[in-house]
């Protein structure tokens, strides 16, 4: 790849005594879908949060767009406010309407219109299959419709780049496929997107590549054509044993 949207080199973090993330090395691309994929543990959410720079890192530097987005002084809030991070629970503000949690962030941070930045995010729920959900309170919603808003709250404030850490993990499987449907549309219109999941079949059906992590570091990368069919490291081999063994690929 000559163009990166992001590059992660040599990042080390420890808690204590206890290293979780070992010498991480991974690179995505502009308009590329990558997968993390790993047991519990493996590192996955804390790498998200370092290239967010909710953690800080110990050692090795993150590049976003050709800026080095962890040396000392850049300002973070400034960083994280073109950056779209999505957890598994939905943070959503309960006191507040669809509309009004989709747009603080663009009026708030961002000092957009409150007009302007209302029509955006009636469009964006117009879009994905919500436009009659603005005026609604989170707790009116489905979890996937909680899940669905909090993405395109994400989306609001125009980031180039979308993190994900395991947004089907709070929902009911039935639930699971309508947030999955949202990040292929965003695929499909070209999203630069870092997704940590458990959702094998997703993975392997609509990344551009996929990483696997263990113990802390990137053990394995590659099409998922290739590396769900024919692993090169017995590590991965045995954690996709174990995930087809439990029904889940």
């Amino acid at each position: 790849m000559t163009e990166l949207k992001l590059e992660v080199s040599n990042v080390r973090k420890s808690f204590d005594d206890k290293t979780v993330l070992d010498d991480i090395d991974l690179q995505v691309a502009p308009h590329e879908v990558v997968c993390l994929i790993g047991a519990s543990g493996s590192g996955k959410s804390t790498l998200l949060k370092a290239i967010n720079l909710q953690i800080p890192i110990d050692a090795g530097r993150i590049v976003l767009d050709g800026k080095t987005i962890t040396d000392p002084g850049v300002d973070a809030d400034r960083v994280r406010a073109g950056m779209g991070i999505v957890f598994q629970s939905f943070n959503l503000f309960p006191h507040k309407r669809v509309l009004d949690n989709i747009t603080l962030g663009p009026v708030k941070v961002k000092k957009t219109d409150r007009a302007e930045a209302e029509s955006r995010a009636q469009g964006l729920l117009e879009r994905f299959g919500l436009g009659d959900k603005a005026r609604e309170y989170p707790d009116r919603l489905s979890g996937g419709q909680q899940q669905r808003v909090a993405i395109l709250r994400a989306l609001a404030m125009d980031p180039t780049l979308l993190l994900l850490d395991e947004v089907t993990s709070a929902l009911d499987p039935v639930l699971v496929g309508e947030v999955l449907a949202l990040l292929r549309e965003l695929k499909s219109q070209g999203m630069t997107m870092l997704i940590a999941t458990h959702e094998m079949g997703f993975a392997r059906d609509t990344a551009d590549r996929v990483a696997f992590l263990h113990q802390g570091s990137v053990w394995e990368e590659g099409p998922p054509s290739e590396l769900f069919r024919s692993p090169a490291r017995p590590e991965t081999a045995d954690f996709l044993k174990r995930i087809v063994e439990a029904g889940r690929l």
